[in-house]
Parts: structure tokens; C-alpha cells; sequence
């Protein structure tokens, strides 16, 4: 029973049970060789003069070696009967000159083996609260006195030992918070990131409509968003877009930028009014401080008597549209020369108008896909998407989505900013009368 347990006032199997407590704390046991304890064993056999050397820690029913000079392929022994064993019972260094005339050492393996140990002598590594995992210790094969210094230095010893233990737990326990740190801030940046994008889509008459948020970065929140929201005149709003930076400021921005737009369009629903309009808002907010800026494409579907919609669409600094046409083409509906929301003094948004036929569809997205490598190093870039459409021949939101997943999930690494995707389809049903009238 250790010093502290007696103590505390344990019963022998309560004290041994929170030695073992101890012992389990330090994940020392069955680890791999190591040379910092490997050292100490060797400088403990110098210091002796001794041929033999080992640093062990105490198990339930046996006594591992954490390091062991000069006992080759011995990895282990049993506890009982056992050196170290006893010498853990002991606050001091433990000592056996002859074990030839000693009853605590003749029935030891070691001493009754081959290696006819003799000479035995050992320090406790001892925690700061008096538990004593193991022992550092040193053998010999013949009987002999150590002196006072040898016993001494054998101690300084045991607490190097005792000092790596503890900057290793350290080190255990700072990786796990780390990790749990980190887990928490995933679970913090998936809520908030689902409280800046919409639930779900609502059921748009004549349409199907899907998105998609794929985050680059776990703990991290991005800065895309997307929405899409019906108008007075049965009309459908819907716009897609991507603020500067992350993390908690991005979010914010988000989260300003998304219900300015949805005020926005009920004032004006004119898709470059909206824009104007968020960016009014973003100087205004962010006034003297460092300024705050978005890209962000703006449209208002109309449905039309053949079945088709009329698409407008305004653009502010953000990549084209693409529309996957019933023939297989895909087409830009492109908005370039719109610049960026919040970052100018006049900024110029550049509007256009498209039609989306029966069996066509249209996607929108976020630089973060085509900005992402390819296997041999380039940017995926508008061409590369347009060609993987082209070659996939998506017929509907849900199979625009899939491709574009597919894309994404072939990239992998080459992937490093988040994506927003929103694809609206026209079902195919009136595709050849279309076609016949047009």
C-alpha cells in the first residue's frame, strides 16, 4: 500500500485499484520502444556499472518493460513473485545486494533463471499525488553494495522518468481537447451555417427545383448562400452568392445580405434594383470599417402560357449562369461585366434575359467549384464544368445536382473553397410541342 493511500485511509485493493487508475491515466502500457526511456535505462546501467537495466511499469498481473538495457527479447515478466512488484511498496529505493540470501528476491524468475541475477536495486516512479506506476531499476549478476550517490542519482532518475510520463500526458490531453475543440467548433459552424441557408425549397409550380452546400472546411463557416421565395404576382424570386471571408464575420454578412435580398425583391423585385439595393445596404453597414463585399447573381422566374419560363437575370461579380439545353448544348447565360456588391463606389450590374423550355435546365453556383484542380494541377474552371455537363446530359435539377456532386466528389482535395449550387428544370412532357412551335 502507497504512502498516500494509507493516507487517505484506502483498504489494500481500494489503494491498488487507484494505483492501476494511476497506471491506465499515463497510457504507458504496450506502447512502442522509445528512445528517451531507452536512455535512461542505459544511463542507469553506467551509473552502476552494471550489465543490466530496465524502466517497468506495474500491471494487474504482470510487470511490463518500458525499457530494458541488456535483457534482450524480455519484454515482460510476471508480478508475483516479483522485484518490482515489492519495490513499488516502498517510498525509497529498494534494494537487494545478494537475492541468493534474500527471501524477497529466490523465487524471482530473473534470479533463478539464466541471467542468475544477484544484485537488484530500484526507485519508484512516483506521481505527484503518491501513486507508484513502476520502477526504475537496475540488475546484476553479481552481489554488491551501491553506494549512497549511486541511489541517489537512481531516484533523479526515476523523476525523469516521472517528468517525461507527465509531458506526455500532457500532450495526450492537449491533442483530445484540441480535438474536442475542434469537434464542437463543427458542430457550432454546422448549426450556424444551416440557420444562413433555407431549410428547404418551397414547391415552385411548373418547375424542380434542388440545391446544395458543400463546405471545404468542417469548423469553419462559410460565407455562400442561396435562397429562392415566391412574389405577390406569382412570380419566383431566387438568388445565389458568395461573401468575402469566413468564420463569424462572413456569417453575419451572410445572414445581411440574405434578408436584404429577400426585402429587396419585395419592394423591387427588378433583379438590378435588388442588387442596388444590397449594395446601399453593405456601405451603409459597414461604414469606416474595413469595407464588406459580396458577389451574388439575382433572378425572377416567369412562367409562360407554352409551359416554358421567362429567366431575368442581374449579375454582380459572379460566374454565369449555365443552361443545359433539350439538344445537350449548355449555354452561359453570361452577366459578365457586373462588378462587386458593397466594394465600389458605383457599381455597374449587368442584367440579361433568358427562356428555360421544357426538358432544359439551369444551374447556378459559387466560385468555389470552378476554381477547384483538377488531378494534374489546373483550375477546373467554366470550361472544364461546361464539358462535364455536356458530357453527363443532365435532364433535371435532381440530375444536375447529382453530376455536379460527382464532380465535386472526383476533385476531393482539389476542392479547397465552399460551393453553393441551385439548379431549377422545366419537366419534359411538352418538349416536342415546343419544339414544333418554336
Amino acid at each position: 500500500m502507497t504512502a498516500s493511500s494509507v493516507q487517505a485511509g484506502l483498504t489494500a485493493p481500494a489503494a491498488e485499484e487507484a494505483r492501476l487508475a494511476a497506471v491506465r491515466r499515463y497510457h504507458i502500457l504496450d506502447t512502442p520502444p522509445d528512445g528517451a526511456f531507452d536512455r535512461i535505462a542505459s544511463l542507469a546501467a553506467r551509473l552502476f556499472d552494471a550489465p543490466m537495466a530496465t524502466v517497468a511499469i506495474v500491471d494487474t498481473d504482470r510487470v511490463w518493460f518500458k525499457a530494458a538495457h541488456g535483457l534482450d527479447g524480455i519484454s515482460e515478466t510476471d508480478r508475483e513473485p516479483g522485484l518490482c512488484a515489492s519495490a513499488i511498496l516502498h517510498g525509497e529505493p529498494y534494494v537487494v545486494t545478494d537475492a541468493d540470501s534474500d527471501a524477497r528476491a529466490f523465487a524471482n524468475p530473473l534470479v533463478r533463471s539464466d541471467l542468475g541475477v544477484r544484485f537488484y536495486a530500484a526507485a519508484p516512479i512516483t506521481t505527484a499525488d503518491g501513486q507508484r506506476l513502476g520502477t526504475v531499476n537496475v540488475l546484476d549478476t553479481r552481489p554488491r553494495q551501491p553506494t549512497d550517490d549511486q541511489l541517489e542519482a537512481l531516484k533523479d532518475l526515476a523523476a525523469l522518468v516521472m517528468d517525461e510520463l507527465e509531458l506526455r500526458l500532457s500532450a495526450i490531453r492537449t491533442v483530445a481537447a484540441e480535438r474536442e475543440r475542434r469537434a464542437e467548433a463543427e458542430r457550432l459552424a454546422r448549426a450556424l451555417q444551416r440557420t444562413l441557408l433555407p431549410p428547404a425549397l418551397p414547391d415552385v409550380p411548373g418547375l424542380q427545383v434542388a440545391a446544395a452546400y458543400h463546405t471545404a472546411s468542417a469548423d469553419e463557416v462559410g460565407g455562400d448562400f442561396y435562397d429562392l421565395f415566391p412574389l405577390d404576382d406569382g412570380r419566383w424570386a431566387f438568388f445565389l452568392g458568395d461573401v468575402c471571408g469566413k468564420g463569424a464575420d462572413a456569417a453575419a454578412l451572410t445572414s445581411l445580405t440574405r434578408y436584404t435580398l429577400r426585402a429587396a425583391a419585395i419592394y423591387d423585385p427588378d433583379p438590378c434594383a435588388a442588387l442596388a439595393n444590397l449594395d446601399a445596404v453593405l456601405k451603409g453597414e459597414y461604414q469606416g470599417s474595413d469595407p464588406r463585399y459580396c458577389t451574388a447573381v439575382f433572378g425572377v422566374l416567369q412562367p409562360m402560357p407554352d409551359g416554358s419560363h421567362s429567366v431575368t437575370l442581374a449579375g454582380g461579380g459572379h460566374p454565369s449562369a449555365l443552361a443545359l439545353r433539350a439538344d445537350g448544348s449548355v449555354q452561359a447565360i453570361s452577366t459578365a461585366g457586373g462588378q462587386l456588391i458593397g466594394m465600389l463606389p458605383s457599381p455597374q450590374f449587368v442584367q440579361t434575359t433568358a427562356r428555360l423550355f421544357p426538358g432544359e435546365c439551369l444551374l447556378l453556383y459559387t466560385d468555389g467549384l470552378t476554381e477547384a484542380r483538377t488531378s494534374d494541377g489546373r483550375m477546373l474552371d467554366e470550361d472544364g464544368l461546361t464539358r462535364h455537363l455536356a458530357a453527363t446530359a443532365p435532364r433535371t435539377a435532381d440530375q444536375l445536382l447529382q453530376s455536379v456532386e460527382a464532380l465535386l466528389a472526383c476533385l476531393g482535395e482539389g476542392v479547397t473553397d465552399d460551393t453553393a449550387l441551385l439548379a431549377l428544370s422545366v419537366p419534359a412532357p411538352f418538349a416536342s410541342r415546343i419544339q414544333e412551335n418554336r
